[in-house]
């Protein structure tokens, strides 16, 4: 016969073995003296709540009245009637946590049903982890909208409005710049959400930056006169000149200063440098035919330089980053963005994308892309975040 003492520890020892999770409700058990195993738990499972009713009519899924607590509790479905109307993603995501019963379905058969909509896989994806990570998800007006964390339909405002693509999907920036506007509006987050082969998930944040002048103005340049050397300009001038100080080109020797034909064009345009080729003076938009003729980006390269410019930004080049441009912003010894120049009409892959953000991050650098847009020019940045 064990003591009252023994029987307790011994019931405390058998009860560490039972993992005690939310999915599971726990409930004492009476051990009689004398009569403990070690084999027995003292802790036993009760059933969980039984899973909401619900049917399938072909295109989404409709819930009786007990299916109303799912929307007022956690902000699943639209409400119709007595009931909910649950979108595709909500009601697989329910049938896989067992909180929905649709007679004569299961989870691999609905999703079936599902399969043959586009790109219906990925959108599950992310909405199931979206949900995973506490937040409440709701479709449209992009792919899904999304709730800060404790919010819902009727109590809160959503936070990010979410695009869903793969990583073959090109990215088209005209129109990502229309719906980044229109999240804007929304006082909204844009947020793109791509899925790999692997089925990994990665999000990015996508904003219209609007640069601000900087911290340290450019000195004034005296006119000067130019030589060109191939589509390349070389000038006389001594060594600290003014067009050095202001971030303009690369020494060749003490007396002799090349400058690049984005800095040339610019330079030209402004009214500051002439450029003389075979004896004689050229003019702007000549000289821009013959640069353009070996550098097919140098017209969106040229408007986007410029633009920087215009805020006192130095801009040099980012072949290294593999990018348009390096830009120094004030005073930092290195460059604070890399800026790639495209056109409006741009239409580039995710996977691009991805390489411009993970070389930006690892160099500790803001990476924007220059769209030429019709409004002037559009800079959008790609920023990876965890959510």
């Amino acid at each position: 016969m064990m003591s009252d003492k023994a029987n307790v520890i011994l019931m405390k020892y058998c009860a560490s073995y039972v993992p005690k999770t939310d999915s599971m409700r726990l409930s004492p058990v009476i051990i009689p003296r004398g009569r403990v195993s070690p084999l027995r738990p003292y802790y036993t499972v009760l059933p969980i709540v039984p899973a909401v009713k619900a049917i399938f009519d072909g295109t989404s899924v409709l819930t009786g009245k007990d299916g109303r607590t799912l929307y007022d509790q956690s902000g699943y479905g639209r409400p119709e009637g007595e009931g909910i109307r649950l979108a595709p993603q909500e009601a697989l995501y329910l049938l896989h946590r067992q909180k929905l019963d649709v007679p004569g379905y299961t989870f691999d058969s609905l999703l079936a049903e599902y399969a043959d909509q586009r790109n219906f896989l990925r959108s599950f994806l992310v909405y199931r982890d979206l949900r995973e990570r506490g937040y409440v998800v709701q479709t449209g007006p992009h792919d899904f909208r999304v709730f800060r964390r404790g919010e819902k339909p009727g109590t809160g405002e959503s936070l990010y409005l979410v695009r869903v693509l793969s990583e073959r999907d090109p990215v088209r920036f005209t129109k990502l710049i229309e719906e980044v506007v229109t999240s804007r509006n929304m006082r909204k987050q844009y947020v793109l959400a791509v899925v790999d082969d692997e089925e990994e998930l990665t999000y990015y944040e996508i904003k219209l930056q609007k640069l601000a002048d900087a911290s340290v103005h450019a000195p004034p340049i005296e006119k000067a006169e130019s030589v060109l050397v191939g589509r390349s300009a070389m000038i006389r001038v001594p060594l600290q000149s003014d067009l050095e100080r202001a971030g303009f080109g690369k020494r060749l020797d003490d007396e002799r200063l090349m400058l690049a034909p984005v800095e040339l064009l610019y330079l030209m345009e402004c009214g500051i440098l002439k450029a003389k080729r075979d004896g004689a003076f050229i003019s702007t938009a000549d000289y821009f035919a013959y640069a353009s003729e070996s550098d097919p980006e140098l017209a969106a390269k040229e408007k986007v330089y410029a633009e920087l410019r215009r805020h006192d930004f130095t801009p040099r080049t980012g072949y290294k980053f593999g990018h348009h441009f390096r830009v120094y912003c004030g005073k930092n010894v290195h460059s604070d963005l890399l800026v790639h120049a495209i056109e409006k009409e741009a239409v580039m892959p995710i996977s691009v994308v991805s390489r411009s953000v993970r070389m930006a991050h690892s160099v500790k650098k803001k990476m924007l892309f220059g769209c030429v847009h019709t409004t002037g020019i559009q800079f959008v940045e790609f920023a990876r975040i965890k959510l």
